[in-house]
């Protein structure tokens, strides 16, 4: 069986969950590298912090010879992206309730089909998203 590198490990799409925290700034965790979690007072320091902490895993795994898990599925099965239409209606009462909340249309949608699927959100009424 060949040894992967570290380098390896870092190219590979691993995906990433940010969560607004409750006493401000964000939870960021890579989900397939269990207890691989960080924080960051804005998004932009969530994701350089994981980014870290990723390597940190990695490389500690490495050493160690622990089995790395490997993302489950090809990136471009699940780009993160889709397309939905909708009625016009249902459009203006998203785009309402986001200006609401004070969060784009994106983060509004994503923070309700997660609510509505049972996935953690937060305490606070801003988006969870999922990257990557």
């Amino acid at each position: 069986m060949e040894e992967k590198s570290l380098d390896h490990y870092l190219s590979l799409p691993y995906s990433i969950t940010l969560v607004p925290s409750p006493e401000g700034g964000f939870a960021v965790k890579i989900n397939e590298l269990t207890g691989c979690i960080s924080q960051g007072e804005t998004v932009e320091d969530a994701y350089r912090m994981i980014e870290d902490a990723k390597r940190e895993w990695l490389a500690a795994a490495l050493e160690m010879g622990i089995e790395i898990p490997v993302p489950a599925a090809d990136p471009e099965e699940f780009s993160g992206r889709f397309i939905a239409r909708l009625p016009k209606s249902l459009h203006k009462t998203l785009v309402k309730k986001a200006r609401e909340e004070g969060v784009s249309l994106n983060q509004y949608v994503v923070y309700q089909l997660s609510k509505g699927i049972g996935m953690p959100t937060g305490n606070n009424e801003q988006a969870a998203a999922s990257v990557k």
